[in-house]
């Protein structure tokens, strides 16, 4: 697919390392949701196998509650947090609430600075399952740090703190809160607002504007990724209920929808490789595999596999023709042929207990984080071996997913950054 502007998002994992430069990023830059594809991977080496509270911690940084992950740009470290109302132990009082957005230096995890924003009120009173008001993922690119606040708007700050616009996606609010994250696409800010309007946004990335809309966006908590269809034409997809959707991300097009037979909220995001999605979810369980580059429903025609095992939460990981992920309440590890979906293994992680966050894949080796803050890690490959298990012992809920770096994984729990790394 051609570059059409110096800030493209990048469309797979394969691209990455050769289109990064070109939009004014390094290889070290972790820019979203889920690193510089939206898939969980990165190309980075040396990273740490073995740590606990006492050893293997480099530093850490008090931040706040909050359930975003941490985003990689340059010298420094982008993350949402949010005070004033329903902190841990700490009621407080709705008209206080409001989120922040804080740059960290990423040597030493001090605070740069922090931009702090009123909640548009009311909020909702509570949300479950303590996954609290700060969920979405800042997006970065060399000109601004992208944020979604829910019901709050969509903020562009630029990097010395400035907010830069505002746009407003819809004023729907949900007892599981907002989750997803703004995708970077080219000249636009893709926003997943099923909880706030049910649709899907673009934004214009220099002012907010808005570029087109597209409805029926519904029980969808996950983060969309755009993604090459065989024949080379970008394609956003995203998880609803009941269906995956596929859109063209410069114009909001519809281009074709799948079944999922999967009948619950659609939480975990969707990962690709050579022109097939794969998606997991439901409390019910599920997963399937559809080819990209379809037209209309595509359920009889595209569908390549069908299988019961999934997740609720968190998403899976793609590597080398199997897919990888976790359950979220039994913690069972999965390994799937990506061709087939037959299961390669099904391994239960010793006292994993949930597992919220998604996994991360560098340096040959995958990261399961569970709620608790211990950290499985084991072979990127389909043969089941436990190298570590990484306790933080930190008395607090983790539901972030790490964000990697040559020789570093910052892993963030609810009150606590962690930068990990080989001392």
């Amino acid at each position: 697919m051609p570059v059409r502007h110096n800030r493209g998002w990048i469309l797979s994992a394969a691209l990455a390392a050769s289109l990064l430069s070109a939009f004014g990023l390094s290889a070290g830059d972790w820019i979203g949701f889920r690193g510089p594809s939206g898939l969980g991977a990165a190309t980075v080496a040396n990273l740490p196998v073995e740590w606990s509270r006492d050893s293997g911690v480099l530093w850490t940084a008090e931040i706040g509650p909050g359930g975003s992950s941490p985003t990689l740009f340059g010298d420094s470290i982008y993350i949402t947090a949010y005070r004033g109302y329903a902190e841990p132990g700490q009621p407080g009082r709705m008209e206080d609430l409001e989120r922040r957005l804080i740059r960290l230096d990423r040597t030493t995890g001090r605070e740069r600075w922090a931009v702090s924003t009123k909640a548009q009120l009311p909020e909702e009173e509570s949300i479950r399952d303590e996954h609290g008001y700060a969920t979405s993922t800042p997006a970065v690119d060399s000109d601004a740090v992208y944020v979604f606040y829910g019901k709050s708007g969509v903020r562009a700050f630029s990097h010395a703190g400035a907010e830069l616009w505002q746009a407003d996606v819809g004023n729907g609010l949900n007892g599981w809160g907002s989750a997803a994250s703004p995708v970077l696409f080219e000249d636009l800010v893709i926003i997943n607002a099923s909880v706030e309007s049910e649709s899907l946004r673009a934004l214009d990335r220099r002012t907010g504007e808005e570029r087109w809309r597209a409805g029926e966006i519904r029980e969808s908590w996950n983060t969309p990724i755009v993604i090459q269809s065989p024949e080379g034409r970008a394609e956003l997809v995203v998880a609803v209920v009941g269906k995956i959707l596929a859109f063209d991300p410069r114009t909001g097009q519809p281009l074709w929808s799948c079944d999922t037979d999967i009948g619950w909220y659609m939480a975990p995001g969707l990962v690709a490789a050579e022109g097939v999605v794969y998606c997991i979810g439901g409390r019910s369980g599920g997963a399937l595999a559809v080819r990209a580059g379809g037209s209309g429903d595509v359920t009889r025609t595209h569908r390549v596999w069908t299988g019961t095992k999934g997740s609720n939460v968190s998403s899976p990981l793609i590597h080398e023709g199997h897919l990888y992920w976790a359950h979220d309440q039994l913690g069972i590890a999965y390994c799937a042929e990506a061709a087939t979906g037959r299961i390669v293994y099904e391994q239960r992680l010793p006292r994993a207990g949930q597992v919220y966050p998604s996994p991360v894949l560098g340096d040959g080796r995958i990261y399961f984080t569970s709620r608790s803050g211990t950290t499985f890690v084991i072979p990127a490959a389909p043969r089941f071996e436990l190298l570590a298990a990484n306790s933080l012992e930190d008395r607090s809920l983790f539901h972030a997913s790490p964000a990697l770096e040559d020789g570093r994984i910052y892993i963030r729990s609810d009150r606590t950054l962690y930068c990990i790394g080989r001392e």
